[in-house]
């Protein structure tokens, strides 16, 4: 049996989708898929983690859809990438998340009017699959550091393999480094 790798093999760079300071004491790097069930329950316990540590976090999001069983997954990490191209990648992430049941063709282009997206550019971009490359990207890298499912998280470079609960992954990130 071939173990999981257990340190982040492709460091966080300026390519990466941030949230909070890089310089911040703690960098937590979440593989995921917007259809995965697992993310959507993670979602808002990250979301709370993030504000109770603000300053002290830097979350980084990368791509790891599973379209053998989330069929939308792929085209939902497209239509982030093309938000991130008109500066709201976050905004974009927060409405997948909180609608992940409605994930459709249709739903993803109403997601992009409400945020106020240019609707000919961003059409242009997700159906010329901009973005594939992009996103193969982050899935290599996720493989290469030993990720097979989602969600799966690296805390500082080392893999966390504890619960994906509230307590557990606070208490995961008030340890000293």
């Amino acid at each position: 049996m071939v173990r999981p790798a257990s340190t982040l093999t492709a460091p966080v760079s300026v390519s990466d989708h941030r949230w909070g300071p890089p310089t911040a004491r703690f960098t937590l790097v979440q593989y995921g898929d917007y259809q995965c069930p697992n993310c959507g329950t993670a979602y808002p316990l990250l979301m709370n983690v993030l504000e109770r540590m603000s300053d002290q976090l830097c979350f980084v999001f990368r791509h790891f859809p599973c379209g053998d069983v989330h069929p939308d997954a792929q085209h939902a990490a497209e239509v982030a990438e093309a938000a991130a191209n008109q500066g709201k990648f976050w905004p974009m992430h927060h409405h997948l998340f909180t609608h992940q049941q409605a994930l459709g063709s249709g739903y993803l282009v109403e997601y992009a009017v409400d945020l106020g997206l240019d609707i000919p550019q961003f059409l242009r971009e997700v159906t010329g699959d901009r973005f594939v490359s992009r996103i193969q990207a982050d899935i290599a890298s996720g493989r290469a550091s030993g990720v097979i499912d989602t969600p799966t998280f690296f805390i500082n470079g080392h893999r966390y393999t504890g619960a994906h609960t509230q307590t557990a992954l606070w208490n995961a990130l008030s340890q000293p480094t």
